[in-house]
């Protein structure tokens, strides 16, 4: 009896295995013809972008993007780049309702490379060692695009394959850039002139570099060509804004605007147009390596508080989250902090009106962190566009542990000891109002600028409150005199030393955020928000947020040491936390699993016995 048991039991655990390997079979089989995944990123890396497929369908009927992918195999990295590369341009193609087309070349021939040699594209050498023997592979070729819309011919040159992160921002942009190339389309968008504005295209890297290496091109104009960009003087108020520009962009100005110049500003958004201000009350001359500065508004706060938004005349110092940097002193490794910089970045442990940067705003879409050099507090009054509700908001702040500074002048010095005094507490340092705006300049004498009392069509303001957004404050206060060919000879260009070295690790802090950041506020300028999602995916992936660490604490007269001390028990809280989550993973989950095959075990030896005494 006993035997017959067993020879059922062995007979149903082979079935049972049988018909779990056919299983496996049967799923393997199915995935060679069948393929599906689930993008579980927050970004949708691995999903084309809803804005990149109406892009391609947005073409004329007849008209159609081809792209000729020109790829090398042969090693596994390479290999792996290629087919996420096919599986993409697989995607643009289904999503394009027939107007986007690819083909895979792996140039084999003479023919083939001339070809790709022709259209610009970059040759590839790769190496890959290999992991179990003592050797490495070589492969050479090419891994490049060639983009071909009606009489249009764009390339991206090279592609990297040890990272496809931000794939599809790049080829969607090319693709735009090609279309309105093709289709004679331009975004114009205006500067502002004629009061010594900081530029657009002010540089991000010290101005002297060594030999063969150029210069920085204008940020606009290397990456995003499909936008033109006017200069716009007013001429003391006699000239108007061209009605033709989609939105007008301030940065930070050097001298007085006049009211007759404001109200030609405040007329312009009236037609439901953008205006951005990128500026703030704080000046800071170029040049100048001890960063005194001089807090004037230049009459924008006369503009700005008509939509609600004041600028205050002051400075704002982060101590809770200012940029760092470490630098080597004669005494050792030392980490400098520089208040007159906040690093802005999302935070889940900020809520409410306490959120420290709004991702969901197009020019932050996504991106959980921005650079606001020289910034001044914002106050939101919303009596003066009561219409607006919540859509007059603010979408950037300090963290509680700032404070500001007022009067003609402040000493932003550098390598300062700050000693912090005075309330610590959040400020906001960007805002925005969209809709239906009244304008700015309700009463007194119009000066000739005929204005409606509300805009025509919805109409948008932003204010980032930062001097130099578009800028790298150490390149700009410690970039020397231009000396020509002498200046190549000395380091730094006859600058401050100290400031260019500082200049290299602030770059790496906002580095490619920037890039997006003037993209996206661009495209909210023009109205065109449609690639937002695109964009943020050139992102890599954010560290894990430990929401349930206890945000930090600011008192009024804190000292630097005891900011310290509270930053301190902040990593500390956040250390602890990450114990517990490396212990659960390692060890909690595979214990989990031990026990419950123990008590199944259990369960089975019971049902055992029961049967035994049964049959005795």
């Amino acid at each position: 009896m006993a035997m017959e048991r067993k020879k059922k039991a062995a007979t149903e655990s082979g079935a049972m295995l049988f018909i779990l390997a056919a299983i496996v079979v049967a799923v393997n089989t199915l995935s060679y013809f069948m393929y599906w995944r689930k993008d579980m990123t927050k970004a949708e890396k691995y999903t084309l972008s809803e804005g990149s497929g109406r892009l391609i369908r947005s073409i004329k009927d007849g008209e159609k993007i081809e792209v000729e992918a020109y790829v090398t195999r042969g090693l596994p990295k390479l290999d792996a780049f290629v087919r996420d590369l096919r599986d993409l341009l697989q995607q643009y193609k289904e999503k394009g309702g027939g107007k986007f087309d690819y083909t895979i070349i792996e140039p084999k021939t003479e023919e083939e490379r001339k070809k790709a040699e022709e259209a610009g594209l970059q040759k590839l050498q790769r190496i890959e060692g290999s992991d179990t023997e003592d050797k490495a592979e070589v492969a050479q070729g090419y891994m490049g695009l060639v983009f071909t819309y009606k009489t249009q011919r764009e390339k991206i040159p090279v592609l990297s394959p040890d990272n496809n992160t931000g794939l599809e921002f790049w080829i969607t942009n090319k693709i735009r850039e090609l279309k309105d190339a093709g289709d004679k389309t331009k975004h114009k968008l205006g500067v502002l002139t004629g009061h010594d504005e900081l530029e657009a295209r002010t540089r991000t890297r010290p101005r002297r570099r060594p030999a063969g290496r150029p210069d920085d091109p204008g940020i606009i104009g290397q990456y995003f060509p499909f936008y033109e960009i006017k200069e716009v003087d007013l001429k003391n108020g006699d000239a108007e804004v061209d009605e033709e520009l989609d939105g007008l962009l301030i940065t930070q100005p050097g001298k007085d605007l006049s009211e007759k110049e404001l109200r030609r500003i405040d007329q312009f958004v009236m037609r439901g147009k953008s205006l951005a201000v990128l500026a703030s009350a704080v000046n800071v001359k170029a040049g100048d390596p001890t960063m005194n500065a001089t807090l004037d508004t230049h009459g924008l706060e006369k503009l700005l508080d008509g939509y609600g938004i004041v600028m205050n005349k002051d400075v704002v110092l982060e101590f809770g989250r200012p940029f760092r940097v470490r630098v080597d002193t004669l005494t050792g490794p030392r980490t400098m902090i520089f208040p007159q910089v906040l690093d802005v970045r999302e935070d889940s442990r900020f809520t409410g009106d306490e959120v420290l940067l709004d991702t969901s705003f197009a020019a932050f879409f996504r991106i959980p962190q921005a650079s606001f050099p020289f910034a001044s507090s914002l106050t939101l009054k919303k009596d003066k566009q009561p219409q607006l509700g919540d859509k007059l908001r603010v979408i950037a702040r300090s963290t509680p542990a700032a404070l500001t500074e007022t009067g003609d002048t402040v000493d932003l010095k550098p390598a300062r000891q700050w000693r912090p005094k005075g309330n610590f507490q959040q400020h906001a340092i960007a805002a925005t109002a969209e809709g239906k705006l009244k304008t700015a300049f309700p009463e007194g004498d119009k000066m000739g600028v005929e204005t409606p009392a509300e805009a025509s069509n919805n109409a948008r303001v932003l204010v980032i409150s930062s001097a130099q957004f578009f800028a790298n404050p150490f390149v700009r206060s410690g970039q020397g005199p231009d000396l020509g060919q002498m200046g190549m000879m000395m380091p730094g260009g006859g600058g401050d030393e100290f400031l260019n070295a500082i200049a290299g690790p602030y770059v790496q802090l906002i580095g490619t955020t920037f890039i997006l950041q003037t993209k996206n506020l661009l495209d909210w300028m023009t109205g065109d928000v449609d690639l937002l999602a695109a964009s943020a995916k050139i992102l890599m992936e954010p560290n894990l947020a430990y929401g349930d660490v206890v945000k930090p604490k600011a008192g009024e007269e804190m000292t630097e040491e005891q900011l310290k001390k509270e930053e301190d028990r902040i990593k500390k809280e956040r250390k602890t936390r990450q114990y517990w989550i490396e212990g659960t993973m390692t060890l909690g989950i595979p214990l989990v699993f031990a026990g419950l095959g123990l008590v199944l075990w259990r369960i089975r030896e019971a049902r055992r016995q029961n049967v035994d005494l049964l049959a005795a």
